[in-house]
């Protein structure tokens, strides 16, 4: 298993395995009918993380209602944790 790169790395610049290794630390669990769909489940929302070709979507619910944002592969990890993190 890789070990993460500096929060500072652009995703891109990240390994598969790497990458898998963040969502897991983030808390997220690996869909078991889409490897490229993850679930990350908070007190107050929740996310879909879909890994694309060109970016990383994120699709968050609350209350029922749904926001969503791309996130381009050349952001910095630490960037892109932020932006999931903060929620819809």
């Amino acid at each position: 298993m890789d070990q993460l790169p500096s929060s500072k790395t652009p995703l891109n610049q990240h390994s598969l395995d790497a990458l898998e290794l963040w969502l897991r630390e983030l808390g997220a669990e690996k869909s078991s009918s889409d490897p490229t769909v993850w679930s990350l489940g908070m007190p107050t929302w929740s996310a879909e993380i879909q890994m694309g070709i060109e970016n990383l979507r994120i699709t968050w619910e609350k209350n029922g209602s749904e926001s969503s944002c791309s996130f381009p592969y050349g952001l910095s990890r630490e960037d892109v944790q932020v932006g999931i993190c903060q929620g819809p």
